[in-house]
């Protein structure tokens, strides 16, 4: 089984340790940089994503056409051609804007690290829906072996962010394709999750049009006693006072963020505080906050 790689370093780590430049017959810039034929490149067969939001497409591919590819893609020399590490939807994007060429990173990777350093990079790129996000972190810990805490480490988020995603994977098939189609948010399938019945209580949270704190509440009427990070966090809730709609923001913005966030709020004014707990996770929080790539 493969051992976990540039732990607690982030993507960059596992990239910077798992790649090498590759030799390809076209001539690259002074920063290694080559133009490949889009025709020449396929897909990454581990990539994560299942949807590919057409209207950020097309507004990518708009954006590319006047401005051109301003980050390269990644990929290995596979066969005659070249398979996508990351960056498939500025692939995706530069074949409608109907170009020959895209500006590419040839690395020389296995197919191991390729799959892995696709999960990672697409899990970082925060759009991925909670199923397909959690999916990708059962691929982690299923391909290579990594724990809960070291893939929190790898993608600069809480332990118990993937633990909860994670359990979104037992739910029924019906309530996951909600979650998938956005009919329901990840904080509603974390309260039906115990549910004696699921997809019922579900359908009765898309018919109402329910909030996350309704979608709670029917679920307590239904499922006696804690025994859920739910029920762990309204224990807590009822240790302190606190507002219930201060108390649901909070666990919308962790859900967000993959970190504890606390909100504390008062007549003059309040507070949000993050917690993080490696310094991954508080270069991701500047990175966010600064508006620049991850």
């Amino acid at each position: 089984m493969k051992k976990a790689t540039g732990l607690g370093r982030g993507l960059s780590a596992l990239i910077d340790e798992a790649v090498r430049p590759a030799k390809a017959s076209t001539s690259p810039s002074a920063d290694g940089v080559r133009a490949i034929e889009i025709g020449r490149i396929r897909p990454n067969p581990s990539q994560p994503r299942q949807h590919f939001d057409k209207q950020a497409i097309d507004e990518l591919a708009a954006s590319i056409a006047e401005r051109g590819v301003l980050q390269p893609i990644l990929v290995r020399v596979s066969g005659d051609g070249f398979e996508l590490i990351a960056g498939e939807r500025r692939w995706r994007a530069a074949q409608k804007a109907r170009l020959h060429e895209i500006p590419a990173l040839i690395r020389e990777v296995n197919e191991e690290s390729s799959a892995e350093i696709a999960l990672i990079e697409n899990i970082q790129r925060e759009d991925l829906n909670a199923i397909e996000e959690a999916e990708a972190y059962r691929q982690l810990i299923g391909r290579y072996g990594h724990s809960q805490e070291v893939i929190g480490k790898l993608v600069g988020k809480s332990r118990s962010h993937v633990a909860n995603l994670l359990r979104l994977l037992d739910l029924p098939e019906a309530v996951r394709l909600m979650l998938l189609r956005g009919d329901i948010s990840m904080g509603h399938a974390r309260a039906v999750a115990t549910a004696p019945d699921p997809e019922a209580l579900a359908l009765q949270i898309v018919d109402g049009d329910l909030s996350v704190r309704q979608a709670e509440h029917l679920a307590k009427k239904v499922r006696p006693g804690p025994g859920h990070d739910i029920g762990r966090a309204s224990a807590r809730n009822a240790a302190r006072p606190m507002d219930a709609d201060l108390s649901a923001l909070e666990r919308q913005l962790s859900d967000l963020l993959g970190l504890r966030v606390k909100v504390s709020h008062g007549k003059s004014g309040g507070s949000v505080s993050l917690h993080y707990s490696t310094l991954d996770q508080l270069d991701l929080i500047c990175q966010r906050l600064s508006g620049e790539p991850i």
